[in-house]
Order: structure tokens, then sequence, then C-alpha cells
């Protein structure tokens, strides 16, 4: 090796350094890592994942939509934010009024392969008119006044894939899912706090309550 000429000398220690390296931290590294998630955790590395006698029903990090086969929200559920993640969305105005299309059975919000938000301003025309249809629709299906209507009720978040929604309005949907389920509202209340999560580290945030998890916590205690 010593015969050849330094710059390929050069070239040749350059492609070992190289190969070495790709073995670390191509295959080596990835699959220590990939070992250890699946053992410290595993859940979360499997997307956590959850289940329902023994079949994957959502993940508990993505909004899931509680609705029938016609898109309208069933009301034995509790139900996400509003959400954009859907396919091939566009908005339209039709005389006056702003319509998404796109929408339908299947296609109405919370797709993971689809992420999205409106990026609608606070004062477009669009955001101010879906904002007042979701109060008029929320304040109908829960029977409670638009004033105690939270914001997070009615508008989606960046992702259009929150899993979680604030106790206000958790807290105006208990009535109405107690009728559904033909229990007491303290019952699910119960079950509303056991879903919540306080603020991370203590501090931050808000508490929140995880949709998927306190709808398969009422099918398992209160079966319709």
């Amino acid at each position: 090796m010593n015969r050849l000429p330094s710059f390929i000398r050069q070239h040749i220690v350059g492609l070992r350094v190289l190969l070495v390296f790709t073995v670390i931290t191509g295959i080596i590294y990835p699959l220590v890592l990939v070992g250890f998630s699946q053992v410290a955790f595993s859940s979360q590395a499997n997307g956590s994942l959850i289940k329902f006698h023994n079949r994957v029903v959502g993940s508990s990090l993505l909004c899931q939509e509680f609705v029938n086969a016609k898109g309208n929200p069933l009301p034995q559920y509790f139900q996400p934010r509003p959400s954009f993640a859907i396919v091939g969305w566009s908005l339209a105005e039709v005389k006056g009024n702003w319509v998404v299309n796109g929408t339908g059975p299947d296609n109405y919000g919370c797709n993971p392969l689809y992420s999205s938000a409106s990026n609608l301003g606070n004062n477009h025309p669009a955001q101010i008119q879906f904002v007042k249809q979701r109060q008029q629709a929320i304040s109908a299906f829960d029977h409670v006044p638009i004033s105690k209507i939270p914001s997070d009720a009615v508008t989606g978040s960046a992702s259009g894939l929150d899993p979680d929604i604030s106790q206000a309005n958790a807290a105006i949907q208990v009535d109405r899912v107690a009728a559904a389920r033909h229990i007491s509202p303290a019952q699910v209340e119960a079950l509303v706090k056991q879903n919540t999560t306080g603020r991370t580290l203590g501090i931050l945030g808000q508490p929140v309550v995880n949709v998927l998890l306190l709808n398969r916590a009422l099918d398992e205690k209160y079966p319709v």
C-alpha cells in the first residue's frame, strides 16, 4: 500500500473510515436504540396503540372521530376537536358561504396521513363562519349555551391530530354522554377525571382529557 500514490492512500483511509462509521451509526446504533426502546418503552415505541377486546382501535397520540356512517357525531361518545386532517380538502366560497370541499364519509378529519391545519387567521371570514357554525352545532348537540363552549371545541390544532380536549370541553359533553348511555353524570365525570392528564412537569400547559382513552373506558364500563 505504501507504494501507492499518497492521494490514493488517503482515499482508501477515507473509505475505511466511512465504512466503519456506516456500520456503527447506520446499523449498530439504530439496532441498539430499537432494542432498548422495545424493552424499556415498548408501548411508546410501537405507536402508543390502544386495544379494546384484543383489537387495536387507535393510538393515544392521535385524534379519532366518533361518528356514524354519514359523518354525524355519536351522542354516546366524547367528541374531539375539529380537524382539517382531510384528504385533498380545499376551501370554496359559494354564494357568500364558505364550504370545505373533500369532506364526506370516511374523510371528515383526523387522518394521520394528512396532518394539517386550516391556516386561517382569526379574522378570516371562513374561520369566523366555521366557528359560528360549530358553536351552533355544539350548542344544539350538547344542550349548552354558546357562552359555555370553550375555544378548543370550535378550533382545530396545528396538526389536526390533537388527541386531547380541555377539561371545559369535556365538561359540556358529560350530560349528553350520560343520557345516551343511561347512566348518571357523576359516573361519567369519574371516568373523565381518571383520563385527565395534568400539566407537563406540573407547570407547563393545562390539564387535558384524552378522548380515545376516555371513550374506551366508557365502552368497557358502560357499554351501549
